[in-house]
């Protein structure tokens, strides 16, 4: 997985609010992942590319405690995760059944990855808050995944929290949620999405000194002219 650090550094630096009005103006209006929220207030805004993980519906047979050790288990996609990355959980947005805890939630951390998303809940929460992974997600759970749930895959194209997330886009979270940009967008997102925050700064000063927000948000040509001035941009 090779991924342009730089480029992912620039898009760590954009707030979600911002990618996802850079990503509307491109016609993407489905890149947030609904519901899913800080489990931990206050984390840090985390960015790195999906590697993505996929439950389908638990079934009697199947969903059993003899099924973790099995082979191209859970545990066997975290063995393949590499340094960097933030782990995309497809849960289906099943609520009765977490699909992370503390240890393996401590695995992934201990193996380098970034942060996790999911459109389920977690379970241990005091476990995995102690352990600083960064999650999002829907909430607390106290059942674990093969109440209501099977782990099928790992790598492949997932949905979550209603956004279609492939390996290796961009994941990119901080306090308002996580958002998924395309890979193939994302190094102008991350040119574009700089600037309009470099022009949002700006009019937020003017706003500031007591001008109306009609013909500053969004910028008319005047206000535009005006920044240009300001800045040199």
């Amino acid at each position: 997985m090779s991924v342009d650090a730089e480029m992912l550094e620039a898009l760590r630096q954009i707030s979600t609010a911002t990618l996802t009005m850079q990503l509307l103006k491109r016609g993407i209006r489905r890149s947030y992942v609904a519901g899913s929220q800080p489990l931990e207030p206050g984390q840090v805004r985390v960015a790195g590319p999906a590697f993505t993980l996929r439950f389908i519906p638990g079934r009697e047979d199947i969903s059993t405690r003899e099924s973790y050790a099995k082979d191209n288990s859970l545990r066997d996609a975290i063995e393949a995760m590499p340094e960097g990355v933030f782990a995309v959980i497809d849960s289906r947005g099943e609520p009765g059944a977490g699909t992370l805890g503390d240890i393996l939630a401590g695995r992934m951390k201990q193996r380098g990855v970034a942060a996790a998303v999911s459109d389920g809940p977690m379970r241990d929460v005091a476990g995995v808050k102690s352990v600083a992974l960064p999650i999002w997600c829907t909430g607390a759970v106290a059942p674990p995944s093969i109440a209501a749930l099977w782990f099928a895959d790992w790598q492949l194209p997932v949905g979550c929290g209603g956004v279609a997330v492939f390996p290796d886009d961009i994941v990119v979270a901080d306090d308002d949620g996580a958002v998924v940009v395309p890979q193939g967008l994302a190094r102008e997102i991350a040119s574009d999405g700089a600037e309009q925050e470099k022009l949002e700064g700006w009019i937020l000063k003017e706003i500031e000194r007591g001008l109306p927000v009609k013909g500053l948000y969004p910028p008319d040509e005047e206000t535009l002219a005006r920044y240009q001035a300001d800045t040199g941009g």
